[in-house]
């Protein structure tokens, strides 16, 4: 079942938001990012470990590998992060790009066989909610976002970066009605995509 991570507490909006101006607008986005990473640095580790937490239990990548591969790629971002939400929405997509990245490699060791697993709850207690292959949750969100973009990033901020319902209505700009309906249909959709 697809649920969102538990959330944890975060640095004050209103510094994050400062960086992040700062950062559109300094001549030295390395210099901007490197004040930014401490703010969000314990978030991002908390996704990370979240992420790896629900992998098989020999997984290769560590929670700190993961944020810096992250970090790495949002450096690297050219459009500029408009709220805290839109940088964390970033972060969650870099980091489950990298773990899909990886998911792909050792697949492809392996000749095909054994893609990673995970499960998708927020009870790690759960040991029997059903796990689910990363490479085919990357691909049926590729096929939701083909039909509805906004879903996706619904599941991104929800799932992957653990926003509540209220901060992902205000990253995306709708009532936290819209998101609940939304979290809700593209649950359901995700779960019968991937059951087939």
């Amino acid at each position: 079942m697809l649920a969102a991570v538990d959330p944890a507490p975060k640095p004050p909006s209103s510094e994050v938001t400062q960086l992040l101006g700062r950062l559109r607008a300094d001549a030295d986005p390395q210099h901007a990012m490197a004040q930014l990473m401490p703010l969000v640095y314990d978030e991002l580790r908390r996704l990370a470990s979240s992420y790896l937490g629900r992998e098989r239990a020999d997984h290769t990548l560590q929670p700190t590998a993961l944020v810096n591969e992250a970090f790495v790629r949002l450096v690297g971002q050219r459009d500029p992060f408009e709220s805290r939400g839109h940088f964390m929405a970033i972060a969650g997509t870099a980091m489950r790009r990298v773990l899909v990245n990886h998911a792909r490699d050792r697949q492809r060791d392996k000749r095909g066989g054994g893609a990673a697993r995970e499960t998708l709850v927020d009870d790690r207690t759960a040991a029997e909610a059903p796990a689910l292959d990363l490479l085919a949750l990357d691909e049926a969100l590729v096929k939701l976002g083909a039909l509805d973009d906004r879903k996706v990033k619904v599941v991104e901020l929800r799932y992957f970066v653990g926003l509540s319902v209220q901060e992902t209505a205000l990253a995306l700009g709708v009532s936290e009605k819209t998101i609940k309906r939304e979290w809700q249909v593209a649950r359901a959709w995700l779960r019968r995509e991937m059951s087939d």
